[in-house]
């Protein structure tokens, strides 16, 4: 837009109003990103109290050079964005500065501009922990598989990929030993920052040494350090997203919290996203089905030999949990079911930080507890769960 958005040399001492129109035009669009849902509606109000400004200056700007490249350039852009001369405009003074390296404060914006007194925003919240246990976008519950690396999200934004590991030679329970998070390049917000973290080896800096991505002053993307070694987090301003990561025993955990238009901006080939779309079906064990048959076929290995000898029965390993989690819902089975699987106490602590994760960053706090039965698909009937518990530890206990 060189000839439409003339504020540098190209800038003339007249006395009329032109340049004021166009500062005021590049203050109403300057946050807007064209990735994201109303973009067009935006821009389009933009434009509108643009030629407003224009039309209110047409006799005193009459001889003005930029005044009539100003007023070609708003006449194509409207073509091209198949904006109609009528209809709503954006205030002609924003009384709203906007911070494009916050995103809170660009939604506020947005809101004073619509007149909402309500937020328009949607969060989502995304955890894998234990064996490994996935919680999508969708609030879908699995446990899945998933040896080797896979991405958690991948949109123009974030990408997040994990590495997970076989937690007993022979079994295909994993649990996740290697994190990936890189924060993509944005405007003048942040350069791309790549965090990597590793069983024994939770940095609290990006892989170049820094503890953030900003650019001059602005605080767009920071670390916190909160446990040494064992927990941080990761604030990225600019897309209001926040991220932590803890070491629990040998496996790490994490959990994430997206606005729900940044999640969704992603290609059609970047549809392999566990927190999007789940694990594939022939990862998961799925609890809308019966839990013994899958969680028997999964233990067994190829040899048939038996599982390893655990220290904990259904009884115990109940009572374990119950010690840190006093709702039974399904982060308090995870747990059950990660200490028989595996018999490492450190299951426990993964999934009650899980559900203290949730519990901070979970936008609906009636969400914040999954139970067993909830009908819709993403986990079986409460019965079945319970039974396959149940038999599960029978049928370890007749192999040991």
């Amino acid at each position: 837009l060189p000839s439409v958005l003339c504020l540098g040399d190209c800038q003339l001492q007249t006395p009329c109003g032109i340049q004021k129109c166009t500062t005021n035009f590049v203050s109403l669009t300057s946050h807007l990103n064209s990735a994201l849902a109303g973009f067009d509606l935006e821009f389009c109000k933009a434009l509108r109290a643009y030629f407003a400004c224009t039309y209110r200056n047409s006799k005193v700007c009459r001889g003005n050079l930029v005044y009539h490249s100003a007023v070609l350039g708003i006449s194509d852009l409207m073509s091209q964005r198949n904006c109609s001369k009528d209809g709503p405009t954006a205030p002609t003074s924003p009384d709203v500065t906007h911070d494009p390296c916050n995103y809170s404060g660009h939604i506020e914006a947005k809101e004073h501009q619509d007149g909402e007194k309500t937020p328009t925003t949607t969060y989502l919240f995304c955890g894998l922990f234990g064996d490994p246990h996935l919680r999508t976008f969708k609030d879908h519950f699995q446990t899945c598989k998933v040896e080797g690396a896979w991405p958690l999200i991948d949109n123009i934004y974030l990408s997040v990929q994990v590495t997970n590991m076989r937690v007993v030679p022979g079994f295909s329970a994993t649990a996740t030993n290697k994190i990936t998070v890189i924060f993509k390049s944005y405007q003048d917000c942040t350069d791309q920052k790549v965090y990597q973290a590793v069983t024994d080896d939770l940095p609290a800096a990006f892989v170049d040494g820094t503890k953030g991505g900003n650019v001059g002053k602005t605080k767009s993307l920071q670390i916190v350090e909160k446990v040494s070694g064992k927990y941080i987090e990761m604030h990225a301003r600019y897309i209001g997203t926040t991220v932590y990561i803890r070491q629990l025993g040998h496996y790490l955990t994490l959990a994430i919290r997206m606005p729900q238009e940044l999640v969704m901006a992603y290609e059609d080939s970047q549809d392999l996203q566990l927190c999007v779309n789940g694990c594939p079906s022939s990862e998961r064990i799925d609890y809308s089905d019966h839990l013994l048959l899958p969680v028997m076929g999964q233990l067994l290995p190829q040899g048939g030999a038996a599982h390893p000898q655990s220290v904990y029965t259904l009884e115990t390993a109940t009572t374990k949990c119950h010690e840190k989690m006093l709702v039974k819902d399904i982060y308090f089975y995870s747990c059950i079911f990660d200490l028989l699987t595996t018999g490492d106490s450190n299951f426990t602590a993964a999934a009650h930080s899980a559900l203290q994760d949730v519990e901070a960053l979970h936008p609906r706090k009636e969400h914040w507890h999954i139970f067993p039965s909830n009908g819709d698909g993403s986990l079986g009937k409460g019965s079945k769960f319970f039974v396959g518990l149940g038999l599960l530890c029978l049928i370890l206990v007749a192999l040991l």
